[in-house]
């Protein structure tokens, strides 16, 4: 997939401008990517799209236009985008209450390395979680990781076969749910996928 650069980008007066329309589409494409895997956790599969979305969001919030700050928007997110071989996912951990939520991420310490992909007839792929920097340490996990799930190739053209079994599961002693995905869903992931 195309890693976004400063040219591919719009200057901050043009995004205002696009704002509208590009965010009325982004959203229902992002609910398409979007799997919860039980009632706690959701993982958000990121792409070009979804990524150009969240990087033209953070330079509009901070007004940034300076070309370093630019850069260094793209160098924090375009690690995120998918290069083929692999599905990229930013996983929450969700509990409305703060201090559910402070006790829940206690409990649920490592969960980020427990989270599988499994195609039907293939080993799970575990994901690989938080290659950016540490996210969780020796009391808590975070809320929030990054996930990449690197699929071989064989495991790649079953995942574009519609009818095979796909599904997302975490097995935490604290935490356990398995999520098939939806048949819409496997259509958007699969476009991320080189066969």
């Amino acid at each position: 997939m195309t890693k976004l650069t400063p040219e591919t980008l719009w200057s901050l007066e043009e995004y205002a401008r696009r704002r509208p329309a590009f965010r009325a589409a982004v959203i229902p494409y992002k609910q398409r990517r979007n799997v919860p895997v039980g009632e706690h956790v959701t993982l958000q599969f990121e792409d070009e799209q979804t990524i150009r979305y969240q990087v033209q969001e953070m330079l509009r919030i901070e007004r940034t236009f300076e070309p370093a700050g630019i850069q260094g928007e793209l160098d924090a997110y375009n690690p995120l985008i998918p290069d083929g071989g692999n599905l990229k996912a930013t996983m929450m951990i969700e509990y409305p209450d703060a201090n559910l939520r402070a006790e829940r991420l206690r409990a649920l310490r490592g969960i980020e390395h427990q989270v599988t992909l499994e195609v039907a007839g293939f080993p799970p792929i575990t994901a690989i979680a938080d290659e950016d920097m540490a996210r969780a340490n020796e009391e808590k996990t975070s809320a929030v990781h990054f996930l990449r799930f690197e699929l071989p190739a064989e495991a790649r053209r079953t995942f574009k076969d519609n009818a095979c079994v796909i599904s997302l599961c975490i097995d935490h002693p604290a935490y356990r749910a398995r999520t098939p995905l939806a048949q819409e869903t496997r259509q958007a992931l699969a476009q991320d996928l080189n066969s």
